[in-house]
């Protein structure tokens, strides 16, 4: 039975009671202090973190919240993170064979059982407002590694309104804190908030809110790579199990989560740019500084007794590895359905999702690998994917040891290996320019005689067997272990 988190403290409470989550009483400074504190937490695959006593500020600050593969699965409500794959399976009466025709029907579903989002009057996340006193130096805003250009809101749901549409979209952009009323607004070209902005009204205001804390769910929804124009709340409220709640905001025509811990309502202004960053990053490198629109806070709203969430991101294996872990789990049977052949993909997270991704097929016709290679560079934010490695089915994608074996072995570069162009992640600095650049399809799949192998392809070493359950079934008479 799926689990519910009505906001970030139930959260909070339930890792506790399991013995996820520790308490830091000691002082602790916002600037690089929580941020190595977390780190090596992290690095060890410790719990999350709830900072008591942060200096400069009346609010305590957690961190680690997604950071194994438990507390994921247990943030999207499930026991055990082997389940995610099944949700949309499970859920449905059949596969759906795209990203958009599986969220209609999800939204049917969620119609049917009652949880939708829905609209309140009165929130936690509105017990405390600010409008002419809106203060972003209140807030435990961290500074995570020393050459990053300043503060940055780490885990921020900002929500933007389609003006065509009038859809709204909760997407998860980095946010340098330039003084008490302004931020950067780090979102690409490619994200959907940007292009709700490129799409308004270049005379006037484009409203933003921000909110930090609500439903884990919500905050795994705004990383999902979903088709644009489909809500995140729908997806949150699906995985909850329970309708996310959405309130009217203070200052701006937007409706933002009812259970978050904080909201900072404002405004980002056509045609004015700030210098951003450079910030470290997921990736492991610091993203260079860049210009970037401006943020302007009209409000800033909260619960009387708010926690502050914050993210680190760095070298993995980091928090984020794990949220994007559970993407590949949930969105691999809408992939297997488009390409049947699919039978598994692994996302190594040293390519930080976007540039790696290995896949096993069962192939059943010539240069099937390379087929494969091109559609998946044609969905959506695989298209980022600056390598591909296929494999057949009967390797595992996620034992690496075996899969460098099927490449190192199997591939005659000429042959095998092919490069192509397109786009890629911005924060791919290898590239030589921003947003495109080269990428590599390599076949490690056993080739055929049609794919120009006229050489007889060797079989692997395996036992038989018989064999094998023998040594298994006296294994204790042989007095090994």
């Amino acid at each position: 039975m799926p689990r519910t988190f009505k906001n970030l403290r139930e959260f909070i409470s339930f890792l506790e009671e399991r013995g996820h989550l520790r308490r830091i009483t000691a002082e602790v400074d916002p600037v690089l202090e929580i941020a190595e504190i977390t780190d090596r937490v992290s690095k060890a695959y410790g719990p999350a973190l709830l900072f008591e006593n942060v200096k400069g500020s009346s609010f305590p600050v957690v961190t680690n919240l997604f950071g194994s593969y438990e507390r994921t699965a247990w943030a999207l409500g499930r026991d055990s993170f082997d389940e995610i794959e099944h949700l949309i399976p499970h859920a449905l009466p059949s596969v759906p064979s795209s990203l958009r025709e599986a969220f209609a029907a999800l939204a049917q579903l969620a119609s049917l059982r009652k949880v939708k989002p829905r609209v309140v009057r009165r929130a936690p996340v509105q017990e405390v407002i600010h409008t002419d006193d809106a203060d972003l130096s209140s807030l435990p805003v961290l500074k995570c590694w020393p050459k990053d250009a300043g503060r940055f809101i780490t885990l921020p749901l900002v929500i933007t309104k389609d003006p065509e549409s009038g859809t709204q979209n909760i997407g998860m952009y980095r946010m340098q804190v330039f003084d008490g009323r302004t931020t950067g607004m780090h979102w690409h070209i490619h994200h959907d908030g940007a292009q709700n902005f490129m799409a308004s009204n270049p005379d006037e205001p484009f409203p933003v809110a921000v909110a930090l804390g609500g439903e884990p769910a919500l905050t795994y929804a705004a990383t999902a790579p979903l088709p644009r124009n489909i809500d995140e709340t729908l997806l949150a409220s699906f995985l909850n199990n329970a309708p996310v709640e959405l309130v009217k905001a203070v200052t701006v025509d937007l409706l933002v989560p009812a259970n978050a811990e904080f909201v900072i309502e404002g405004y980002v202004q056509h045609g004015e740019l700030r210098r951003e960053g450079p910030f470290g990053d997921h990736t492991g490198y610091y993203s260079l500084a860049d210009d970037y629109p401006v943020f302007h806070v009209t409000a800033i709203t909260h619960r009387a007794d708010a926690i502050y969430p914050a993210t680190i991101v760095g070298k993995p294996p980091m928090e984020d590895c794990y949220l994007g872990k559970a993407t590949e789990r949930f969105f691999l049977p809408i992939v297997k359905q488009v390409l049947p052949e699919v039978i598994d993909i692994d996302l190594p997270l040293e390519g930080v999702f976007h540039n790696c991704a290995i896949v096993s097929i069962k192939k059943t016709y010539p240069r099937q690998a390379q087929k494969v290679m091109s559609a998946l560079w044609s969905l959506g934010q695989m298209m980022f994917s600056k390598f591909i490695v296929v494999v057949d089915d009967t390797v595992n994608v996620h034992d690496y040891s075996t899969v460098a074996w099927k490449v190192f072995n199997n591939v005659d570069p000429k042959r095998d290996i092919l490069i192509t162009e397109g786009p890629l992640d911005v924060l791919d600095h290898s590239a030589p320019q921003p947003y495109f650049g080269h990428k590599m399809g390599i076949d490690a799949t056993r080739k055929w005689k049609e794919e120009g192998h006229p050489r007889e392809w060797p079989d692997d070493i395996e036992m038989s067997e018989d064999i094998k359950r023998l040594v298994t079934e006296r294994w204790k008479e042989y007095g090994i272990d």
